[in-house]
């Protein structure tokens, strides 16, 4: 079964094509960054109306990668939720009017099952259930054990600030523009293993994180003015590693206590070459990432899921509305 993802959730827009839940047969994204960057982060209002322009070109240039027409494809997949409402809107409502005028199944998704997808494209390896899915990006931090497919039990999250959204705020206070993530991850890289050691949260719920206040160490280290006071590579070093120690350190206690059989590191800060490398050096388990394209929001991750869940018969109807406040588990 061809099924298309669309996926509208940010600044992103996404449509793919994927044979058999695993087979990506075309995978394209319109990218808004450059177009936010002017502003130092996502304008919803503009973010929408680029996915009004853009769909259908990117559409167009999915099914001529693919090879095929309208005629090819035998379900719609599109993101309902989370995400900015108006971006939603835009995608959600798209994909409602081509499934009518089709008169092709209709599947919703939701973003952040969408991400935990996107471990098993092109791959023939099933999932080793229960997984423990971290999935990090710019909204959400979240531990997901998952137990089957469709299964889904939350058993942590950010108090405050999702760790992509720390990495963009951080990135700003550093003077490396939008979007923060990859500029921190290149500066550190840059500035070798972190010397300074910056503060990681207690809390009481042992899977919970809380990026706000070492945020706000980093500001008040950046403007202390102080002769002494660290460089940007020192601090950017020294935040990831912080950051990196804490998503790493409460996913491993999480797997070890509820017996998983492989770590899931999914969303847009999964692409992280330290996280990355830290998660696959201190697991005893199989770790499973997704290649850094398929980290970030496609279209690619929500086509896999929707063809999991036609397999459970698990369709929407044409009165389905957007839910930007969804969660998962």
């Amino acid at each position: 079964m061809n099924v298309l993802g669309i996926e509208t959730s940010c600044d992103e827009t996404a449509v793919a094509i994927v044979a058999g839940g695993r087979r990506i047969l075309a995978n394209v994204v319109a990218s808004q960054v450059e177009l936010h960057a002017l502003y130092g982060g996502v304008v919803p209002e503009i973010a929408s109306r680029q996915h009004t322009q853009a769909l259908i070109p990117t559409l167009d240039e999915a099914l001529a990668s693919a090879g095929l027409d309208l005629g090819g494809i035998e379900a719609i997949a599109a993101t309902f939720g989370p995400g900015l409402s108006g971006a939603l809107l835009v995608g959600w409502n798209f994909a409602k009017a081509l499934a009518w005028s089709l008169s092709l199944p209709l599947v919703s998704v939701n973003h952040l099952e969408g991400h935990i997808y996107a471990a098993w494209l092109e791959s023939d390896q099933p999932p080793r259930f229960p997984a423990l899915a971290l999935i990090v990006s710019g909204g959400h931090s979240d531990i997901v054990l998952m137990a089957a497919h469709g299964r889904y039990r939350r058993l942590g999250e950010t108090v405050d600030d999702a760790a992509g959204e720390a990495f963009d705020k951080v990135a700003r206070l550093l003077g490396l523009g939008f979007p923060g993530g990859p500029a921190v991850d290149r500066l550190a890289a840059e500035s070798g293993p972190a010397t300074l050691k910056l503060p990681r949260a207690r809390l009481d719920r042992p899977y919970d994180f809380s990026f706000s206040g070492l945020k706000t160490k980093v500001r008040e280290l950046v403007r202390s003015g102080a002769d002494a006071a660290p460089s940007a590579g020192e601090l950017a070093a020294a935040f990831q590693e912080s950051v990196v120690d804490s998503l790493v350190s409460k996913a491993l206690q999480a797997a070890a206590e509820h017996g998983a059989g492989e770590i899931i590191l999914v969303g847009g800060v999964a692409a992280n070459s330290a996280l990355r490398r830290e998660l696959a050096a201190r697991s005893p388990l199989p770790v499973v990432v997704p290649p850094p394209a398929l980290c970030t929001d496609n279209g690619a991750m929500i086509a896999a899921c929707g063809w999991q869940r036609l397999q459970r018969a698990q369709t929407a109807g044409l009165d389905a509305d957007i839910n930007p406040g969804l969660r998962i588990g």
